[in-house]
């Protein structure tokens, strides 16, 4: 067994050398008094050339979640963020919902205010704050959004905490963990610490499909007239997106991303049908829905009573959704990466005797593949010159700069239709918990793993102010990380309204035509918050303007600078 040891020193100084070597290159932190061993740890660790995760300073505790989110997303190791007791803690709460509903692993931490008033200890109170700020339980505040909480008593449990912290993240399926570090426990003197490099506890596999209930699977898909499969986060893991398309495209089987988080389904497969399953719902008599919390919404329209439907998931069921009552003929545990292979193995064997209806159904796919070409390219000139701006041109605009390589983070509630991914790990729209201001943050934290990419960042007006502009754009020139924002302005909460009009369409809100508390006053210049950090900003008022627009955005950002989109649109 191979150790390192700390001679001498702090439990904070251990504390950091530990996470670099379990794999964390940063820290996001929002810092407060209860980070003074650890900044004292950073200092000493500078001089010596200790290794330690690069510290980040964030400015607000909301994009410091998103950036370690993003991170790893796009690298698959989680980080690390701490922020300062409870009050940080509560800032972060919206990112760890969203980390908690998608899947997310994050190291959570925040210091906990010291609780010894007396005796001399290091680290013991030493400022007004530290009455007021003490709470019973602090790790209660989230306790309903984190796979694990735990606080740190001592350097003997640390490597165990630790470890056991970053195990349960990343066990499928992946969440947040919490855990609260207190001063006095930071600051504790340590002498001939040592822990195991590499780490001994390892992280467990994920479960794999049982094979008999992939073979009923299989049985109901060969037998079907027309199955399809419904995703919306299938594309979690970049490898998976290759297995998904394989089987589509051998069994003709159409594959929606329904409201999808991740890029699922390259476009350009024959097997792409779009957005819109509900379609489908009147002919499909098998659904496979794959990693989608939420296939339908009942209320608008359902699959008919006698279609079969099969969950897939690394947990099919969302146990921790209070209520989900979707029908379900037959329930999969298993990581799509393991289960598609088995579902598509399982179906060679039966590929022989499906085969007339396999073809007949390839035949009837590709018709109906030209009509969604043909509907989304007349969409598409129907917009193009629309005045306001048509948040669809926006789309198809960012499109045409992003390239194949490029990755969109889209935070703007439209229509993607316009646009077209065919690269695993280009497209995300995260916020699953329903916390809106994730997309600048988790657009920092993308660029900073995939430095090399074009990052677009496309947000609506209202989730721009959510996201804490400031704060993210500071971050952005601090710390070297050009990203262009591209902000769909249509002046108004359009989702409020929306759904007040779907609850209410007859109502008197719906007749006022301009419902209270859904409209923004108008003329706000969102692109001169990047210009207070020197970025680069500009609105766009014409849809004739957009393109070239979006050009000198984008060089702006290859330059190094980032810049911020400000265009003033409808609805659409």
């Amino acid at each position: 067994m191979t150790t390192k040891t700390i001679e001498s020193g702090t439990v904070a100084d251990a504390y950091l050398a530990l996470l670099a070597d379990r794999g964390i290159d940063y820290l996001f932190a929002n810092a407060g008094t209860d980070f003074a061993p650890l900044i004292e740890a950073y200092a000493k660790a500078q001089v010596l050339g200790t290794k330690v995760p690069k510290p980040i300073t964030v400015p607000h505790e909301n994009v410091a979640i998103a950036m370690a989110q993003g991170y790893y997303l796009k690298t698959g190791r989680p980080q690390a963020v701490m922020v300062h007791v409870n009050v940080g803690t509560a800032n972060a709460l919206c990112g760890i919902i969203n980390g908690w509903r998608g899947n997310i692993p994050v190291l959570f931490t925040a210091g906990r205010t010291p609780y010894s008033e007396e005796g001399g200890l290091m680290g013991m109170r030493s400022g007004e704050i530290h009455w007021p700020q003490e709470m019973r339980d602090q790790r209660a505040m989230l306790r309903e959004f984190v796979k694990w909480d735990y606080e740190l008593p001592n350097v003997e449990t640390m490597e165990t905490a630790v470890d056991r912290a970053l195990n349960i993240a990343m066990s499928e399926p992946m969440g947040p963990v919490y855990m609260t570090l207190p001063r006095e426990t930071l600051a504790a003197p340590i002498s001939n610490y040592r822990f195991s490099s590499p780490s001994r506890h390892a992280t467990p596999s994920p479960a794999f499909p049982d094979t008999n209930a992939v073979d009923r699977a299989a049985d109901m898909l060969a037998a079907a007239e027309f199955p399809l499969i419904i995703t919306r986060a299938a594309g979690r893991m970049e490898a998976d997106v290759a297995k998904l398309a394989a089987l589509a495209e051998r069994f003709a089987i159409p594959v929606f991303e329904r409201k999808h988080h991740y890029m699922s389904m390259p476009w350009n497969s024959p097997m792409h049908l779009g957005n819109n399953p509900e379609a489908y719902f009147d002919i499909a008599d098998v659904i496979v829905v794959l990693e989608a919390d939420v296939p339908w919404v009942p209320k608008h329209k359902a699959p008919r009573p006698d279609c079969k439907i099969i969950h897939i998931g690394a947990d099919p069921i969302f146990e921790n959704y209070p209520l989900r009552g979707f029908p379900c003929d037959l329930a999969i545990t298993g990581i799509a990466g393991a289960t598609l292979p088995a579902l598509s193995e399982a179906l060679v064997a039966r590929e022989k005797a499906a085969s007339s209806r396999i073809e007949s159904r390839r035949r009837k796919l590709a018709e109906a593949r030209d009509k969604l070409n043909a509907r989304i390219a007349t969409s598409l000139e129907k917009v193009r010159n629309s005045s306001p701006i048509h948040p669809g041109w926006i789309n198809h605009c960012i499109n045409q700069v992003r390239g194949e390589d490029g990755i969109v983070v889209k935070e703007a509630l439209t229509p993607s239709e316009h646009m077209h991914f065919n690269k695993p790990g280009t497209f995300y729209s995260l916020g699953q918990g329903g916390a809106l201001g994730w997309g600048l943050g988790t657009a920092l934290g993308m660029k900073a793993g995939a430095p090399d990419k074009l990052v677009i960042c496309a947000i609506g007006d209202g989730s721009y102010m959510f996201a804490n502009p400031i704060p993210a754009h500071y971050v952005g020139k601090a710390e070297k990380l050009p990203t262009l924002t591209v902000i769909y302005n249509n002046e108004m909460w359009n989702a409020v309204r929306r759904n007040t009009r779907d609850v209410y369409p007859d109502g008197y809100a719906a007749k006022s035509n301009r419902e209270p508390l859904t409209y923004f006053e108008p003329g706000t210049h969102f692109e001169k918050a990047v210009e207070a950090v020197d970025g680069y900003g500009e609105t766009v008022n014409r849809s004739d303007e957009l393109p070239a627009a979006m050009d000198r955005a984008v060089d702006q950002v290859a330059r190094g600078r980032q810049a911020v989109l400000n265009v003033v649109c409808g609805t659409g």
